[in-house]
């Protein structure tokens, strides 16, 4: 799962992509404006950013420049109509990470999303394991013995947090955090509660969620 700003001034185009990608467990935001994507990236922690060239206000990639010399390292995938091979190049040395053209194919977008939050959260490795606990970061499913977790959609985020911080302490106020971007309310006393969901249905695999007393969390 993944928080996302999808920069797309069609309403058409980006409704129905927002669909698309929440489906697959996304979060999504919406910036219709050069502006708009600009203030919201800088103000968000999103994991990605779809960025359309064509945007009114402010252009694709005059935003990316800005963003870049902000010191932004959001992974940035331009979907965008222009198909030459200047614009390419263009996108790509200004910091652009991918770049699609439309008309496009959802299947290669989604796989496209997958491989950058792959690279960028997971160092590009597929799966991720402790014990016999692993994390199928192409299904983003987690799974003891080959048999699948059966998993909310809070203890996925926690545990995926803590299998990306895995060995380090995960202080609690940046579960919040995390959860916070696709929930309008979290509390530690929750938190709390999923952790201890969590070490119930991962006591199998020989991985253990200790607790850092006064800061957070750790994987071992």
């Amino acid at each position: 799962m993944a928080y996302i700003l999808l920069a797309e001034d069609d309403p058409f185009l980006a409704d129905g992509l927002s669909r698309t990608l929440c489906y697959s467990g996304h979060k999504i935001d919406q910036a219709r404006t050069g502006v708009e994507t600009e203030a919201a990236a800088c103000s968000n922690a999103y994991d990605l950013l779809v960025l359309d060239i064509g945007l009114p206000q402010r252009d694709g990639l005059t935003v990316l420049a800005n963003l870049r010399s902000l010191g932004q390292s959001l992974p940035v995938l331009i979907l965008t109509a222009r198909d030459t091979p200047e614009d390419r190049i263009r996108g790509l040395d200004l910091g652009a990470n991918d770049y699609l053209c439309k008309p496009f194919n959802v299947g290669e977008l989604e796989a496209r999303i997958r491989a950058l939050l792959r690279k960028d959260k997971w160092a590009n490795q597929t799966e991720i394991r402790a014990g016999s606990l692993v994390f199928d970061t192409v299904a983003n499913k987690f799974s003891i013995l080959e048999t699948t977790l059966d998993l909310s959609a809070r203890e996925y985020l926690v545990l995926e947090l803590l299998f990306q911080r895995k060995g380090r302490v995960v202080f609690k106020n940046d579960i919040i955090e995390h959860l916070s971007s696709f929930e309008r309310e979290m509390t530690g006393n929750a938190i709390d509660i999923v952790i201890h969901r969590v070490r119930k249905k991962i006591e199998e695999s020989g991985c253990v969620i200790r607790t850092v007393k006064g800061l957070g969390f750790i994987i071992e």
